[in-house]
């Protein structure tokens, strides 16, 4: 339960991310609330995933996710590069999130 809710609240956040992207700084008023409106929902994910786990674990966890999904998105939906580095460091922020996961 920890990782589909870990999840959910990255997924939340990173698209937050894309609408925070488009509010071009509160001055685009729908993309604002949407990304205030999800920042707030991954929130209270993020929120119910710490009920069953420790504080450091969960909030790596999502942290770690949300940094993958905004890779994805940022490759995927905004033409971003994907280089060597950045995909190392991608697999080293899988790697960390499947030894928190198993300590």
């Amino acid at each position: 339960m920890l990782l589909l809710l870990g999840l959910l609240a990255a997924l939340c956040f990173t698209t937050g991310g894309l609408f925070m992207k488009h509010a071009d700084g509160f001055r685009q008023a729908p993309p604002a609330l949407a990304f205030l409106l999800l920042f707030g929902l991954g929130a209270v994910f993020q929120s119910h995933a710490m009920r069953g786990a420790g504080m450091a674990v969960t909030y790596v966890l999502v942290l770690g996710l949300e940094a993958v999904l905004a890779l994805g998105f940022g490759v995927w939906l905004l033409g971003e590069s994907l280089s060597p580095a950045r995909a190392a460091g991608m697999a080293l922020t899988i790697a960390g999130i499947v030894l928190l996961r198993a300590a």
